[in-house]
């Protein structure tokens, strides 16, 4: 289908059907409206040609604040925020991508130079990626638009990461490498190519779609769907957006797997997993003369988090979802007490998320609970809250960090979509 018919067939209502199972009825407008735009931008960097519209779902962390990395268990869901993109296939060998706001990503596959921590670095590693487990790659040119907005918390490098991986798969491999695929090639782009060690769960979480549980233990995550009905339970998910931008803290990020695995190295292991508290406590002085305390502290936060993870698990799946909320209570005050992710030790003056946790705790009283969103340090507060309460609750927020920060989500089904 060219690009200018795509426009009108969505205005038409062609796809209604489909739009509705991935934003539901009442976003109906607004995602004609985004994708009409995107087309357009489309049209406007690369011509009137052959589309396709394709859609990967932002995450939301559900429970397991920095687990996976080492062979923890987590918790996660895909969200209504996305990126979409529309897409041509070329034959010249060049992967152009033009995202709403930001430069064109010109990467002509023969001559793959790149600079680490830059959109290029990432293409190119999931190209390699499937190179590597013997896939097909090939040019393309696309536009794309994201509603998971960079630094919110909602994993919008994993969600970009498995967008080029799911072009890849369907114009250059008939759709058949599947998700779990996409998201391990993603990220191995992320830690080789971009260079910043993440786990893999924020890629899992947005390829593969729903509540999913994640046990990372072996080279094969064991993906557990869960059926949970958030709003049957009486309610909402909400991200508050702080406005601190994730862009400068690679370096946090990375300081919280070096940590834990160097205590685990001084076990003889590559990673915390299998290591317990006692074992742990048993060796404390020595590990506080090679490691200092904050190693520790946060290796302590990951036994206890991975724990945790699992009771949260079983709670979502026998419905007690008043044990749930205590758990999550219990993560967020572990994750700002002993794997201290809230905020930077650079910039200590800048606590967005501490003040957000502080605020939403006065506002919700009884009637919700909160914690740290995501990898921490800046950006967002994941607040679960009564569906009765969620509008005073966003009012009252959007009073301190400004209208618009406070998202109320859905869970969807699906992470990558093919649309059109």
């Amino acid at each position: 289908m060219r690009c200018s018919e795509l426009i009108l067939s969505v205005k038409d209502g062609k796809y209604d059907k489909r739009l509705a199972e991935l934003y539901g009825e009442e976003s109906l407008s607004k995602e004609k409206e985004r994708i009409s735009k995107a087309a357009a931008g489309f049209m406007e960097n690369y011509g009137d040609g052959e589309v396709r519209l394709f859609s990967t779902s932002g995450r939301s962390e559900i429970s397991g604040n920095h687990t996976d990395h080492n062979r923890g268990c987590v918790l996660a869901a895909s969200v209504d925020l996305d990126i979409i993109a529309v897409v041509m296939k070329t034959g010249d060998g060049v992967i152009r991508i033009k995202s709403e706001g930001f430069d064109e990503d010109v990467c002509p596959l023969e001559c793959r130079e790149y600079k680490k921590y830059s959109s290029a670095a990432i293409i190119y590693g999931v190209c390699g990626g499937f190179e590597k487990v013997g896939g097909n790659i090939g040019g393309f040119c696309a536009y794309t638009t994201s509603s998971v907005l960079k630094g919110s918390g909602l994993s919008s490098s994993a969600a970009f990461e498995d967008m080029v991986g799911f072009i890849l798969s369907e114009l250059y491999n008939n759709g058949e490498v599947d998700n779990v695929t996409i998201a391990k090639i993603s990220q191995c782009a992320e830690n080789e190519y971009f260079g910043k060690p993440c786990g893999l769960m924020d890629q899992v979480a947005c390829a593969v779609g729903g509540f999913v549980f994640i046990d990372f233990e072996n080279d094969e995550p064991k993906i557990t769907p869960i059926k949970f009905d958030l709003a049957g339970a009486g309610y909402d998910l909400c991200i508050v957006n702080t406005g601190g931008s994730h862009a400068d803290l690679n370096e946090d990020y990375a300081s919280v797997p070096f940590e834990m695995k160097a205590v685990a190295a001084c076990f003889g292991r590559s990673v915390l997993r299998g290591i317990t508290k006692e074992e742990l406590l048993a060796k404390a002085p020595i590990l506080r003369e090679k490691l200092g305390d904050r190693p520790i502290l946060r290796a302590l936060h990951f036994i206890n988090e991975n724990e945790r993870v699992i009771k949260q698990r079983d709670a979502l799946m026998n419905g007690d979802f008043e044990t749930f909320l205590k758990l999550v209570k219990e993560s967020g005050d572990s994750s700002f007490r002993f794997l201290q992710n809230v905020y930077t030790n650079k910039d200590p003056n800048e606590q967005g998320v501490s003040l957000a946790i502080c605020a939403s705790e006065n506002i919700l009283g009884d009637n919700g609970v909160c914690r740290v969103h995501g990898g921490g340090f800046a950006g967002t507060v994941q607040a679960f809250v009564k569906r009765g309460f969620t509008k005073e609750y966003k009012e009252k927020i959007e009073k301190v960090f400004g209208k618009g920060s406070c998202s109320v989500l859905s869970v969807r089904a699906e992470g990558t979509a093919v649309i059109v």
